[in-house]
């Protein structure tokens, strides 16, 4: 894979704690992996919400053929 340097500023107490908890030369392969995360995460609201947004978009045209169609599904159950 290819990589890219970046040079970026933090709080100095956040960039404290990373050194603690991943130690010195691992602060790269921790931030990547955190970012992915995040991305994957932001990435899947984003289809979530699209996702909820055809829904209630096509809720009305379900309603309707639902309607449409129920004489077909009800033929040839008894009825109570």
């Amino acid at each position: 894979m290819d990589t890219v340097r970046l040079n970026i500023t933090l709080p100095e107490e956040l960039a404290q704690q990373l050194d603690k908890l991943v130690g010195p030369r691992k602060k790269s392969r921790f931030i990547t992996e955190t970012l992915r995360q995040r991305i994957e995460k932001i990435q899947n609201e984003e289809v979530q919400k699209l996702l909820e947004e055809g829904y209630k978009a096509r809720k009305e045209e379900g309603l309707a053929m639902a309607k449409e169609f129920e004489p077909i599904d009800l033929e040839g159950w008894d009825e109570y």
